[in-house]
Order: structure tokens, then C-alpha cells, then sequence
């Protein structure tokens, strides 16, 4: 409405203007012509008029106040679809890291399930190269056995089989497997005091846990 009303201000003062031109030239004794007059006053007027056209249609006011209204609502949109993409690329990324990271753990345990078959193969090897007496160790044929047993163990170590320390070690429920306990025979309480069958760990998982024997220390008697 301001800009009307100094539209409407602005064709006035342009007319009173010419008034006062040809009232000026008249005290001069200047002739103006009708011609120039009415070209003045069209000047004037094509000036006013788009003016005039744009304030007194309302129409036009409406159409630009829905462009408006439209243009808000698109860029709202394009900041919403942003927003999903950013989100989405974002769990993309962390589905990628998961599956990646699934992939390596499955490689590094695929051979779990056979060498946990393997296992009871290296005990008899262990149980049989510990009952030679002394006179059977001079054989040919023992020393192949101690050889076939070391090179099993080696590639066993290879695919990432790690035995597990039990002896004179604190008792760890995670890692060892108690199967005996004895009072009196160790100066520290829960100590293993004996491995009745080693356990290993595949990388940093435990394959089979150590079966221990377990102190509790030694005996209190009671005083009299």
C-alpha cells in the first residue's frame, strides 16, 4: 500500500511540475503548445501506469505470494532429501565397516571347527613322546615321531592356535577349567598347581579351555 500511495505521490508532483512550467512560461511570455502539454502529461502517465497496474491488481500480488509459498516448500524439501541422503550414506557406511569386519573374523576362525578336531591328534602326540624311558630315545624312528609331532604343532601355530599358560599361573575361569582341588599344597590361594590336558586359543579366541588342578593354600590348624 506505501508503494501506492508514492506512486500516486509521484504522478501528482509531475503534474503540478508541468503547471508550473507552463505557468512560468506564460509570465515569460512563452507560448507552450498543446502538443507539448499532452506529451508531457503522457510521459507522465506511461511512467505511472505499470506502477498503477502492479499496485491496483491484485491478482499479480496473489501469484507472486505463491511462487513465494512454493519456493519456501522446495527448498525445504531439498533440505529434507538432503538430510536422508547424509543419513543414509552414513549407515551405509558403517553396514560396510560392520561387514567388513564380519569378513575378517571369519576368515581369521575358519578353520575353528578343524583344528578343534586336530586337537585330540596333538594330545596323543604330547602323551606319547612324554612315556619313552630313556633307553627308546636313541631310535630312529622315535626322533621322526618327535619331528612329525613338531612340525603339526608349528603349522597348527601358524593358523593362530596359541596354548594357553596354566601352571603355577592364578586360577582364571576364563581360561582354565578346574577339575581338582587340593588344599594344603600351594602358599597362594587359588593357584594352578597341576595341567591335566592344555588348552589353546585360536587368536584371541578360546578354543579349549586348560583342565587344572587348583590350590587353596595351606591348612590352618587350630590352636589349643
Amino acid at each position: 500500500m506505501d508503494d501506492g500511495y508514492d506512486r500516486q505521490a509521484h504522478c501528482a508532483e509531475r503534474e503540478w511540475n508541468v503547471h508550473a512550467v507552463h505557468a512560468v512560461h506564460a509570465v515569460n511570455g512563452d507560448h507552450v503548445s498543446a502538443e507539448e502539454t499532452r506529451g508531457d502529461q503522457a510521459a507522465g502517465d506511461a511512467e505511472a501506469a505499470p506502477d498503477a497496474a502492479r499496485s491496483e491488481d491484485p491478482a499479480a500480488s496473489d501469484d507472486v505470494a505463491i511462487a513465494e509459498g512454493e519456493l519456501r516448500k522446495a527448498v525445504e524439501r531439498a533440505e529434507e532429501l538432503a538430510g536422508r541422503w547424509q543419513r543414509t550414506q552414513a549407515d551405509f557406511i558403517n553396514y560396510k565397516r560392520r561387514s567388513e569386519q564380519e569378513r575378517a573374523e571369519l576368515a581369521k576362525l575358519a578353520n575353528l571347527s578343524l583344528i578343534a578336531r586336530i586337537l585330540p591328534v596333538l594330545d596323543d602326540f604330547e602323551r606319547a613322546m612324554a612315556t619313552p624311558s630313556r633307553e627308546l630315545h636313541s631310535l630312529t624312528w622315535l626322533g621322526g615321531i618327535a619331528l612329525i609331532q613338531h612340525k603339526l604343532q608349528y603349522l597348527l601355530e601358524q593358523e593362530g592356535l596359541i596354548p594357553i599358560e596354566a601352571l603355577g599361573k592364578d586360577f582364571d575361569p576364563t581360561l582354565h577349567e578346574a577339575v581338582m582341588l587340593e588344599e594344603g599344597v600351594s602358599p597362594h590361594e587359588s593357584k594352578v598347581v597341576a595341567e591335566l590336558q592344555r588348552g589353546y586359543k585360536l587368536h584371541d579366541r578360546v578354543l579349549r579351555p586348560a583342565l587344572v588342578k587348583v590350590g587353596r593354600g595351606p591348612v590352618e590348624t587350630g590352636k589349643e
